[in-house]
């Protein structure tokens, strides 16, 4: 194998900096058309937008500086310290972020990136601190990469990243499914809402439940879902019909619809459905519900099953719910294929990566 040569992360960057964060008294600086990147977005994976935007004002009176397109992110705070993402888009970060401009004279950004993605767990053991586990720049900087020449960077970066496109691609389509049969919904119970339809609760069709903890249990082919998705796999299953799973605390919007047999951790409620064809038309319902404004929290945001199943809403007769869940389903059984495919993508991808680190698997040869 070709040699391969060791730096220190900071001697192939062009720029190192970390972000800030706008005063939090001040709600004039956030709603505006400055992408603004918090840690917990930082998540191995491409950034094509952010949870939140900032003004200019904003970024004026905060240490935020414009971290340019393919620069690499790196958390430094919390629970993501180690994790890392690429910027596809021009943006700013919060003070918890380090970020790495890459001279591309000795290093693919892509390369470095796939890099520390492999040694997450070299880089994030280095974090200090007691209850919140800190990296910092300077540590950072000096964290070792061992480089093979660019022309063999780029072949590894082309291999892994056009995984990473394929999966973000259909991330893409399902989001379009998703927003098709949404309008589907929106027009057929609000825009067309019948007015002979009763008024009722949520929970006249709907039993919330209670998740819980899945520490204990071992690994297997059971996805286990947390507020952001799925957060590991399980040898065995909390519930297995369809259901419609709602963050208890956090980010109470993330409203997630679900159809098979699944596992949800104790910070999730999960839904048994009360009548046929209910399940995507109530998924519709909270999705197009502002849960966040509903939150029963003060410092963390939280929701109870007391406000979910008091929430009024008309209830549309079962032929009614047919049609609806006939003209979906397609959308949804294309999302469950995509879903399918990049789960299987992703696992070519880790499976390859270590093997391409190491230079296991020789690419010199070829022409990408």
């Amino acid at each position: 194998m070709e040699q391969w040569k060791e730096y220190r992360l900071g001697e192939i960057c062009n720029r190192v900096c970390s972000g800030g964060t706008p005063s939090s008294r001040h709600d004039e600086y956030y709603g505006g058309n400055i992408p603004w990147l918090n840690t917990k977005e930082v998540d191995f994976k491409p950034i094509y937008y952010t949870e939140k935007n900032i003004t200019q004002e904003g970024l004026v009176n905060s240490s935020a500086k414009w971290i340019e397109k393919n620069s690499i992110v790196v958390a430094m705070y919390g629970a993501t310290a180690g994790k890392t993402a690429i910027t596809k888009i021009p943006l700013t970060t919060n003070q918890a972020c380090c970020n790495l401009t890459i001279n591309p004279d000795v290093a693919d950004y892509r390369f470095v990136y796939y890099f520390l993605a492999h040694k997450f767990n070299e880089l994030a053991s280095l974090a200090n601190g007691g209850a919140q586990q800190n990296l910092n720049a300077q540590i950072i900087k000096d964290f070792v990469i061992r480089l093979p020449k660019i022309s063999l960077q780029k072949n590894i970066a082309n291999i892994l990243s056009a995984l990473d496109d394929k999966i973000e691609n259909n991330h893409k389509i399902n989001k379009n499914l998703l927003e098709q049969a949404q309008a589907i919904y929106t027009k057929r119970f609000i825009t067309d809402a019948d007015s002979l339809w009763p008024e009722g609760k949520l929970s006249d069709i709907i039993e919330v439940c209670y998740g819980k903890d899945h520490k204990k249990l071992h690994d297997g082919d059971i996805p286990v879902y947390g507020s952001g998705g799925i957060i590991r796999h399980v040898d065995r299953a909390l519930y297995e019909q369809e259901s419609v799973l709602v963050p208890r605390i956090g980010t109470l919007n993330n409203v997630m619809y679900v159809d098979e047999p699944f596992w949800s951790v104790n910070t999730m409620f999960f839904t048994k459905m009360k009548r046929q064809n209910v399940a995507k038309f109530v998924f519709h319902f909270l999705k197009g519900k502002d849960l966040a404004s509903m939150n029963a929290g003060s410092a963390v945001p939280s929701m109870t099953t007391k406000i979910l199943n008091a929430i009024p809403l008309q209830i549309p007769d079962d032929q009614t719910l047919s049609t609806f869940e006939a003209q979906v389903s397609p959308f949804y059984q294309a999302a469950s294929y995509n879903n399918k495919e990049f789960e299987n993508l992703a696992a070519i991808r880790d499976s390859l990566l270590p093997k391409l680190m190491s230079g296991e698997i020789d690419v010199s040869g070829l022409d990408l």
